[in-house]
């Protein structure tokens, strides 16, 4: 993914803004993310990716400082406010194409548990990071509860979209690098991938070869029709969980726009 530096100057100017605002005194009790809630870890998370990830983990004192609506969290600049929250957490999650998360802790000087997450919806690796956080929470059987949910959420959708399968053969995608999990959720056959990266000319000529039937585009990092000589179906596969940190509905509303792509000539 694409990197984005963090101005210095912006960090020591949110610094200061943290030490006066800090200084005054705060009533931990009722802040968003304070370490008081009812002894329950305090976990900030930079999107709501890892927020939902947390919170499948058993977490539900969850503060989420980058908006759903940034489409490209690297590109978003700190605020003070984001400063304040994460010097009252327990845990810090952030991934490691969000340059600006390490600085965000340095600056706040929070004592904070930072933890880099793994960000991918493929089913094997969400499991893991859901027990991996559990363990960190104390929430074990929080999570081994919602893993047992996911499974069966996952079996229903994967069953739905192979009984949709055109003529009863799997279908021919490219994909993204980050939305090959929504092949996999379909069953579906996987021609080619491309991405984070441009598409190179000669990846286009080879990619336009396989003559798949659907392209599965990245809704965060999309550049556009990326076989536009072809007839295949371009689906925008988005990511990143809504507000309500439930990552379920990321899955169903893959399968929702999968199912029609398939079922609509």
């Amino acid at each position: 993914m694409a990197r984005t530096r963090v101005r210095t100057s912006s960090l020591s100017a949110l610094t200061l803004t943290l030490a006066l605002v800090t200084g005054c005194g705060g009533d931990s009790e009722t802040s968003a993310a304070g370490h008081s809630r009812a002894g329950k870890p305090a976990v900030v998370a930079t999107t709501t990716w890892q927020g939902a990830i947390a919170q499948a983990a058993g977490a539900d004192n969850i503060e989420v400082i980058v908006d759903r609506s940034v489409p490209h969290a690297p590109d978003y600049d700190p605020k003070p406010s984001d400063l304040i929250t994460v010097a009252q957490a327990d845990f810090v999650l952030y991934a490691s194409f969000e340059p600006y998360a390490a600085k965000i802790k340095e600056a706040a000087g929070s004592k904070a548990k930072q933890v880099e997450v793994n960000l991918d919806n493929d089913p094997a690796q969400l499991k893991a990071e859901v027990t991996r956080l559990a363990g960190l929470f104390g929430t074990e059987k929080a999570a081994e509860r919602w893993n047992r949910e996911f499974d069966t959420e996952y079996a229903r959708l994967n069953k739905g979209l192979r009984a949709a399968w055109p003529g009863g053969k799997s279908p021919l995608v490219v994909s993204h690098a980050f939305t090959t999990w929504a092949a996999r959720l379909a069953g579906a056959t996987t021609a080619g991938t491309y991405g984070p990266e441009a598409v190179t000319p000669a990846q286009l000529a080879r990619l336009t070869a396989t003559k798949p039937a659907l392209v599965l585009d990245n809704a965060h990092m999309s550049t556009g029709t990326v076989l536009p000589d072809t007839r295949a179906k371009h689906l925008s596969i988005v990511n990143y969980p809504g507000d309500d940190l439930d990552l379920l509905p990321v899955y169903r509303n893959a399968a929702t726009e999968l199912k029609k792509a398939m079922t609509n000539p």
